[in-house]
């Protein structure tokens, strides 16, 4: 399998939103998302991403489109409509709003989150890998401890009461130990 890099995503995606003709929000998750924050040598073999649609068109019909015109590419994806919903601690409210647009056109817009955004999505799951993605993302774009703790207690504000909340609290001051080393 191939390593996949974030400008022939952007191209694909421009060839799937013409041959669609519908309209395409896309944000960019994982390793794309890290090639796009500097981290050139993060290798990565799918795309993550959440895949928004027209607003009256249904999105898990442009989502099963766009997954069938990956994989006939060869190219593995796990998209969805809301990254939120991807485990019991939801994202910061607002993370859609905070994403950096990285290309427009009157179809297709791509964006990747914003790096506190995307180190809160990296600590829901916290395996090694994505402790030292986002560590990098925090240390190249400075994001303090302090924004950290508040946007995680965001998240955890609006998520479902479960005792991965405390499992979640726990693993940002692991993190933030770590940043400050």
């Amino acid at each position: 399998m191939s390593h996949v890099e974030i400008k022939k995503i952007v191209e694909l995606l421009k060839e799937f939103a013409a041959t669609r003709k519908g309209k395409l929000r896309v944000i960019l998750l994982g390793g794309l998302a890290l090639q796009y924050y500097g981290m050139q040598d993060r290798a990565t073999i799918d795309i993550d991403a959440e895949i928004r649609g027209d607003p009256e068109a249904s999105s898990g019909q442009a989502m099963e489109g766009l997954f069938n015109f990956l994989k006939s590419k060869g190219i593995p994806a796990d998209l969805g409509e809301d990254i939120s919903r991807w485990s019991i601690i939801t994202m910061p409210p607002g993370y859609r709003e905070r994403t950096i647009e990285i290309y427009r056109d009157d179809l297709l817009m791509i964006s990747v989150l914003h790096p506190l955004d995307f180190i809160i999505s990296k600590l829901r799951r916290f395996t090694e890998e994505d402790m030292e993605d986002a560590l990098f993302v925090a240390r190249k774009f400075n994001v303090q401890a302090e924004e950290i703790k508040k946007s995680a207690e965001e998240a955890i504000l609006h998520s479902a009461k479960d005792t991965s909340l405390f499992i979640f609290r726990k693993n940002i001051d692991i993190f933030i130990a770590r940043l400050q080393q």
